[in-house]
């Protein structure tokens, strides 16, 4: 379906035009005034100029074109020159009822041309715990990806694991002085290695940071790490099984714990897939003239002329020769590229970061690596804070592990299940169900707490605020849409039919502004689509909430005794909870069946 937006500005288009108007003029928007109208257009003002015309009197010809127009209860031109729109009951209806026949797109239009779109999120290190650290990153780019998907593109998530460099060589060289005698550690060992790592999960992460403080104390340990990321790197047998090992254990507890989440990846690539390509990408930059070497070290120049700050050169080997992390996103580029052809590329990450994929970004381009059409594009994200305004840490001052996080809150949602269940006295549920619902709400809390704040910007993690069933939060949502089942439930288990029954002209003012509300989900879709803006869908949910509760609130619904218009009721709140269920769903969360 069309967007209803669109339509109204192509009927107000269609006026300018017959006026005499250029067509550029008639565009229609929501209007900022709706104690006055429900949309507006302005165009009038900026004709008055080229036309040499008073622009009221520019707005009484368009409005008197539109008069008597079946999509319009109301058109108005109010001084100086604005023309205020209010649209028909019938034809609202009709578009509504429209988008609640078309099944689970609910009249959102799928992109006509389909596009390869490659989403970098997540960057955990293996070895290491999640901390709330990757929280952002998580959260933000599954939304993006839903969100894509929603609207028809071909969409690959990959987590892109930290899995090279001296962090291996630090694992490798603890775990041979505790277990000198395993055979990884034998360079003349010809056999089959074990199946089984020789560790657990739980000893990889304390073998990590134990190994990081012996090196900054122990130059010769560190030596020794040096050494075995080296041989590592340069294919040692042994060592390569350990890598295998090393990736297999932590990326299932980094599966289970991103599942915690919602969130999963197409993709589980680390660093260690890139390197395979470096050499070759680094000798056609050398070869095509663009790298050259600069006190040492090889470097491609990414300034541009209408730069107003310095942008230093991408430095693409170091002067011994050894590989950056610059490096390492240029190879990932290149197999990306070569294995998937994406026609975009978005990188969730820390806008911290903006600089170093400026460079990284314009050596791609210059270079070669992709493509004039492709897009690459970088989304920074902000941090999040405790309620001092400091990065989150715990108690203790340390970085909080994310699962420790999730887990709080989980403890939060179940209290609060707990009281609920007290103060209603006749709710059975029992322990599993409470247990499963508490995680469901956690899960909005966290979600929806993040998301509902626009991703560059910096945010407060406020639990008690984040948790409340009151105001802008993901309870909120998830209890509107509780309260929707449980109508619907009450309203089938009467044994009641819906057959032929369709959304009616509105009954009343809090029925239209519903209707309103979902009619703007398509346009609001493909808005935090175009502007990778998942924060827009969760103003959405709020508003569509709250409108939906204003509805209820003044609406007997179950006790409405004309069944037509009852079962016009039915047909609008099943409407409103395939909306509401889709867009949380493209946020990454669900709805209990009931709270």
């Amino acid at each position: 379906m069309k967007r209803i937006l669109d339509l109204i500005t192509d009927e107000v288009t269609k006026a300018f035009t017959e006026c005499g108007y250029d067509a550029g003029y008639g565009k229609v928007t929501l209007s900022n005034r709706p104690d006055l109208c429900e949309y507006q257009c302005n165009g009038a003002m900026a004709a008055a100029k080229e036309y040499k015309k008073a622009p009221f009197v520019i707005a009484d010809e368009v409005a008197e074109k539109l008069l008597g127009h079946g999509m319009f209860s109301m058109v108005e031109s109010v001084k100086p020159g604005f023309l205020n729109l209010k649209i028909a009951e019938e034809y609202l209806a009709a578009y509504v009822a429209g988008m609640q026949g078309d099944g689970e797109r609910f009249g959102c239009e799928k992109v006509q041309s389909q596009k390869t779109i490659l989403i970098d999120y997540g960057g955990p290190n293996v070895a290491k715990p999640l901390h709330v650290g990757h929280l952002r990153s998580a959260i933000i780019g599954e939304s993006i990806k839903r969100i894509a998907r929603f609207i028809g593109h071909n969409v690959i998530g990959d987590v892109h694991l930290g899995d090279w460099g001296l962090q291996m060589g630090l694992i490798i060289t603890e775990l041979k002085e505790r277990k000198p005698g395993l055979s990884y550690f034998d360079e003349h060992y010809e056999g089959e290695y074990e199946e089984e790592a020789p560790f657990t999960i739980g000893e990889l992460e304390e073998i990590y940071p134990t190994a990081s403080a012996k090196s900054k104390e122990d130059e010769a340990y560190k030596e020794a790490a040096m050494q075995a990321t080296v041989e590592l790197q340069n294919g040692r047998r042994g060592y390569r099984a350990l890598l295998a090992h090393i990736l297999n254990v932590s990326v299932t507890d980094l599966k289970a714990n991103y599942e915690k989440l919602n969130v999963s990846f197409d993709l589980w690539k680390g660093e260690s897939d890139a390197q395979p390509y470096i050499p070759g990408m680094v000798q056609k930059m050398k070869e095509d003239g663009f790298a050259y070497l600069s006190e040492g070290a090889l470097v491609v120049d990414v300034k541009e002329e209408t730069d107003t700050k310095e942008i230093p050169p991408c430095m693409i080997l170091k002067s011994d020769g050894g590989a950056l992390y610059n490096t390492t996103d240029l190879a990932t580029i290149v197999w990306r590229m070569q294995d998937y052809k994406p026609d975009k590329l978005i990188y969730v990450v820390d806008k911290r970061q903006e600089l170093y994929f400026t460079q990284v970004f314009r050596c791609a381009s210059k270079t070669g690596l992709v493509a004039d059409e492709t897009e690459l594009q970088f989304l920074g994200f902000g941090t999040m804070n405790g309620k001092d305004g400091k990065p989150f840490k715990t108690r203790q001052g340390g970085v909080m592990r994310l699962e420790y996080l999730v887990d709080s809150v989980n403890e939060e949602m179940r209290k609060k299940i707990t009281e609920n269940r007290k103060a209603k006295e006749n709710l059975e549920i029992s322990e599993e169900e409470a247990e499963r619902t508490a995680r469901q709400i956690a899960l909005s809390a966290i979600k929806y707490g993040d998301l509902s704040n626009q991703a560059s910007k910096d945010y407060i993690f406020d639990i008690d605020r984040f948790t409340s069933f009151e105001g802008n939060t993901g309870p909120y949502i998830l209890y509107t849409i509780v309260r929707i089942k449980s109508i619907l439930n009450k309203y089938y288990g009467l044994g009641k039919k819906q057959e032929g029954a369709s959304i009616e002209a509105a009954h009343s003012l809090s029925e239209k502004n519903l209707m309103l509300e979902l009619s703007r989900f398509n346009a609001v879709m493909w808005n935090a689509f175009e502007e990778t803006a998942p924060h827009k869908i969760c103003s959405y949910l709020y508003e569509l909430a709250n409108a939906f509760n204003s509805f209820y609130h003044e609406t007997k619904i179950m006790t409405e005794e004309d069944e037509s218009i009852q079962k016009s009721y039915i047909r609008l709140l099943e409407l409103t909870k395939g909306v509401l269920e889709t867009c949380i769903d493209v946020l990454g969360f669900s709805a209990p069946d009931r709270m």
